[in-house]
């Protein structure tokens, strides 16, 4: 984001969002605020950045996320870069310190000669005390979906539902990219309804039906459940899972075959959940082989640990997708 016209841009649009959704004139001032102080901080500092605004909804919790992801030079002293006043541009130096008290949720990973994350995440719902309704019990989801290059809408497609000290989730990749692999995510994406019971094998089974007559997709899907410390999965396809912590590092993967064309029986398989370690989901749109060099980063929302792993490991010619999952601090 090297030009300060595109800022008034990423504010409008998120605007335009907020009120949309249904977030009251407060909140989407203190949004169109934050998109301005990251999307101006790109500016200014970045070699090469992007400015993220997405919706998510995740058990009945809907918020707006703004990531900003910078290419350039990190912070030497984060705790002097979130002070009032402080600025290495010349400028007031209100940015990080104003959007942390802004956000309802506020995140940072940084290293000095890589770059930045920043994420700043508002709540449409509030309870009798103005305090947002996270309403995601036991668990911390964050995600990032992006189109191809050149693409308007994503052919991958996630979903997760937090019920009963479990998580179900899913994450679909339409065959190629485009409007016509986005039609096939949706197909599959239709069927995911894990609080009626169905189990991973059997929601790939439903799945499978529900995608004939579309371009097809690959489908990965998984329980994780906090009571057993155990994670169900099953798949078709180049859905890939991980299941990181400090000293461990499993790999989910899925069987061969296409859903909605061609998909052999399928076979549900089960690994231990280690306390503290992280499920990461994604698809093909990210290299399969990839490694923390900054092991630190494990420990922020799960919405950075997913835009890292796409900002240091997108293949940078498809749909990219990646869902991260860990226990929520009590």
């Amino acid at each position: 984001m090297g030009d300060p016209s595109r800022v008034g841009e990423a504010r409008r649009h998120a605007a335009e969002m907020s009120a949309r959704l249904g977030f009251d004139a407060t909140q989407c001032g203190r949004l169109a605020v934050a998109v301005n102080e990251l999307g101006n901080n790109l500016v200014r500092h970045a070699h090469g950045g992007r400015l993220l605004l997405a919706a998510r909804e995740v058990d009945g919790s809907l918020a707006i996320e703004l990531m900003s992801i910078d290419d350039g030079p990190g912070m030497a002293n984060l705790q002097a870069c979130m002070q009032d006043g402080y600025s290495t541009a010349g400028s007031a130096g209100q940015g990080l310190g104003a959007v942390s008290r802004l956000a309802d949720d506020f995140d940072v990973h940084t290293q000095v000669g890589i770059g930045s994350l920043i994420l700043a995440r508002f709540y449409r719902d509030r309870d009798a005390a103005g305090k947002p309704r996270r309403l995601i019990g036991g668990f911390a989801v964050g995600a990032i979906c992006l189109a191809a290059p050149g693409e308007q809408v994503s052919g991958d497609g996630w979903g997760v539902a937090v019920h009963d000290h479990r998580a179900d989730a899913v994450v679909v990749d339409g065959l190629g990219h485009g409007p016509d692999a986005a039609d096939a995510a949706t197909a599959a994406l239709t069927v995911f309804d894990p609080k009626h019971g169905a189990s991973p094998g059997q929601y790939v089974e439903r799945a499978h039906v529900a995608l004939r007559g579309t371009r097809g997709a690959a489908i990965g899907a998984y329980r994780i459940d906090g009571g057993s410390q155990r994670i169900r999965f099953a798949g078709a396809g180049n859905i890939l899972g991980r299941v990181i912590s400090g000293i461990g590092d499993r790999t989910l993967v899925s069987q061969n075959g296409t859903a909605g064309i061609q998909m052999r029986s399928v076979q549900e398989q089960e690994m231990d959940w280690p306390a503290h370690a992280l499920v990461i989901l994604h698809s093909d749109g990210i290299q399969s082989r990839w490694q923390f060099d900054d092991a630190t980063v494990l420990q922020r929302d799960p919405a950075i640990v997913a835009a890292f792993v796409l900002w240091k490991f997108s293949r940078g010619r498809d749909d990219a997708t990646v869902v991260v999952i860990r226990r929520a601090e009590i």
